[in-house]
């Protein structure tokens, strides 16, 4: 398997072992025979080979597993096992896909499969049409049924449940690798979220950075479920979507350390990326009037709690600075949208420490 410029070892994609399984699927139906390895072509044209984990006979058909190895990332569907049964269609049909056990239905608009489809993307279903029309020169007339065992409570670990996809995992890939900690999945799912919100008319959705400042703004505007984006660290995957798919308005919220990293610039909140600057933060309160005892003192911390803490003894509202300086740095991003934008600021405990807007952006 390859590796990345840090000696990280990729992995494999939903989309390439459910394709590798359903050729050896196909393989074993048509032929007798279930290749093993079984070799499929990626979208980017290399080849490569993948173990079946089992095959064999249905009354309908024949099936093939293949166990999903996403390399070092740590994806929820690492060690899963990806089945997929093919049977003979009626003629004239096609590649038709079902889900089976462990697999999502799409029930909202907005995604790029339609409603009541299973939850297939579209490059895997082209992966899986191809490699069984390389295997007999033509598309064949087939059924394909995908599964994967435990894939309903994977899918809870997953942010399916808020996209609208029920019963199970989604079928994806892009590339049909896995890029480890890349956290391209993730970043997916927040902007098929924003498609969502968009298709169902919402006119106001929230991005925040965890569970409490969700909750806390969830509950502060009475949002429905699907108005929230689950953002974590990704501001900057949010905002640049929602910049080139703009709604009516948007709440960013946070807690206060995560939302100084956004006052301060950083798109990617993640601590890897770095730390707040406390020399920064003292001078944002400085330019803000703090006084200079305050602004030495800020400086000299070691975490923005213990800066807000100084701020709360000497009675200087560092809140009200941060979340204007945040709403800056996120209205910076999303200029010349239509849109109208506030930035909240919680405490631990999910209490609002400070809010600023809503102002448009430009």
């Amino acid at each position: 398997m390859e590796r990345t410029h840090n000696s990280l070892r990729r992995g494999w994609t939903t989309g390439s072992c459910a394709t590798a399984a359903a050729r050896a699927a196909w393989g074993g139906l048509c032929g007798g025979e279930f290749p093993d390895p079984v070799i499929i072509t990626l979208p980017g044209g290399q080849d490569v080979a993948f173990a079946l984990a089992g095959h064999g006979y249905t009354g309908e058909g024949a099936w093939a597993e293949v166990v999903k190895d996403a390399g070092d990332d740590p994806d929820v569907t690492h060690g899963a096992h990806v089945r997929v049964d093919v049977r003979h269609g009626p003629p004239g049909c096609g590649v038709v896909f079902h889900a089976g056990s462990g697999v999502g239905t799409v029930t909202l608009p907005g995604l790029p499969i339609p409603p009541g489809q299973p939850a297939i993307n579209p490059v895997p279903r082209h992966m899986i049409r191809t490699a069984l029309s390389d295997a007999g020169g033509h598309e064949p007339d087939v059924e394909v049924i995908i599964s994967i065992a435990g894939g309903q409570e994977l899918a809870r670990r997953t942010l399916n449940a808020r996209l609208g996809i029920v019963g199970g995992l989604s079928i994806l890939g892009t590339t049909g690798i896995v890029v480890p900690f890349s956290c391209a999945a993730w970043i997916d799912s927040i902007h098929r979220g924003v498609d969502v919100a968009r298709a169902l008319g919402l006119p106001h959705v929230a991005g925040c950075t965890g569970d409490v400042s969700e909750r806390a703004t969830k509950a502060l505007y009475d949002l429905p479920e699907e108005a929230m984006l689950e953002m974590g660290d990704f501001a900057g995957g949010l905002l640049k979507y929602l910049r080139r798919h703009p709604v009516d308005r948007v709440s960013i919220g946070g807690g206060v350390a995560k939302m100084t990293k956004l006052a301060q610039g950083f798109l990617d909140l993640h601590s890897r990326r770095g730390q707040a600057d406390m020399t920064r933060l003292g001078e944002l309160a400085h330019s803000n009037g703090a006084p200079d005892m305050l602004v030495a003192a800020i400086a000299q911390v070691h975490s923005v709690a213990s800066a807000f803490a100084l701020a709360a003894d000497a009675g200087y509202p560092l809140g009200p600075v941060v979340a204007q300086g945040a709403w800056r740095t996120v209205a910076a991003v999303m200029a010349g949208t239509p849109c109208m934008l506030d930035v909240l600021l919680f405490d631990r405990a999910g209490a609002l420490v400070a809010r600023y807007g809503p102002h448009p952006v430009s």
